[in-house]
Parts: C-alpha cells; sequence; structure tokens
C-alpha cells in the first residue's frame, strides 16, 4: 500500500494545497489590516491641528505619509473642502467604499475555501468507496490491505476537508472581525473630519 494512498488518495493533496493557500492568504490579509488600523482620534486631532494653523498642504502631506485608510478618507476630504456639502460627503464616501473594498480583497477566496473543502472531503470519500467496490468486483478473494486501503482513503479525505473547512472559516471569522473593526473608524473618522471642516466653515462665513 502506498504512502500516497494511506494519506486519502489525490483528494488529500488537493486539499493540503488549499489549506497552504489559504495560510498565506491570512497571513497577508492580517498584516495589510493591521497596518490599516490606527488611531484615528490621535491622527484626525493632528490633522485638524494643523488646518488650523491655516497648513493645508501640510496636513495633506500627513495624509499621504500615513499609510492608512482613514488617513485617504481624510485627505479626500480636505482636498474637496471648498465643495458643497453634497460634494463632499460624496467624495468621502466615495473613497472610503474604495477603501473597503481594497481591504475586502482575497477573502472572498478564502469563504470560498471554506466552503469548497467539506464538498472535496466528500469527493475523497466517494473516490474511496469506488476503489473499494472495484476490489470487491475485481478480485474473487479481496485482501484486507485492498480494504484498508479503500476505507482510509474515505476517512483521511473526509477528515481532511473538515479541518481545512473548519481552519479556514476560523481565519475568516478574524478578519472579518478586524474588518469591521477598521470599517468603524473609517466612518467615525469621517464623521470627525466632515463636522470639523463644516464647524470651520460656519467661523469663515
Amino acid at each position: 500500500m502506498s504512502i500516497w494512498t494511506l494519506a486519502g488518495g489525490p483528494v488529500f493533496g488537493l486539499l493540503v494545497l488549499l489549506g497552504c493557500v489559504a495560510v498565506i492568504l491570512f497571513a497577508n490579509r492580517l498584516l495589510s489590516l493591521r497596518r490599516a488600523q490606527i488611531d484615528y482620534m490621535d491622527f484626525v486631532r493632528g490633522v485638524s491641528n494643523v488646518l488650523a494653523r491655516g497648513n493645508v498642504d501640510e496636513a495633506l502631506v500627513l495624509c499621504d505619509e500615513t499609510p492608512a485608510p482613514v488617513a485617504r478618507v481624510v485627505a479626500a476630504a480636505i482636498r474637496h473642502r471648498d465643495g458643497s456639502a453634497r460634494v463632499l460627503r460624496e467624495a468621502v464616501d466615495t473613497t472610503g467604499r474604495a477603501e473597503v473594498s481594497r481591504l475586502e480583497r482575497r477573502l472572498a477566496m478564502l469563504a470560498i475555501i471554506a466552503q469548497t473543502a467539506p464538498l472535496l472531503g466528500l469527493l475523497g470519500t466517494i473516490l474511496g468507496m469506488a476503489r473499494l467496490a472495484i476490489a470487491f468486483n475485481g478480485h474473487v478473494l479481496v485482501t484486507r490491505a485492498d480494504m484498508l486501503g479503500g476505507a482510509l482513503q474515505c476517512l483521511t479525505a473526509a477528515a481532511g476537508g473538515l479541518v481545512v473547512a473548519v481552519a479556514v472559516q476560523v481565519m475568516y471569522g478574524m478578519l472579518h472581525i478586524r474588518l469591521e473593526r477598521v470599517v468603524a473608524d473609517l466612518e467615525a473618522a469621517a464623521s470627525e473630519i466632515l463636522a470639523l471642516l463644516a464647524s470651520r466653515r460656519e467661523v469663515a462665513a
């Protein structure tokens, strides 16, 4: 009996590959979300202090030098500060949606892997059962090794599919929670900068 058979057949190899891809995606997205999350209150306060001194260019430079979605939303608001309230709000909303879409990139792939893994495990189980049926039909005397090989392929493929699905689902859930925190910070920062620019406009009027 080959090691490949004991390992659950070719389907198990595909499940291992999907698991490795999921781990790489998880690490990449986790690092991106960690970089994206900053203390938005301190950032908006710092931008507010710079704007209070009339240094708009310096405020934009501060936003450009901060690699976070909050900074890009605040920069969009500053660049459209002279427009109407509707234009300003649309600019902030558009930038916010673009940033959220960028953060959600590749998360869908994790969800697809989590949904596909159990089905691949079921496919491996069916192939193992087919191997058993072929062994019973093709030999007068079925050896214990034939029966054990088919049974191991069934069980290993099914277990592998469930393990990959559960692990990837946990990864997806962790990333989704972090993403929700970043989105909440984006919304709060957008509200803060819009209120700040509105108050400055009222004072100027």
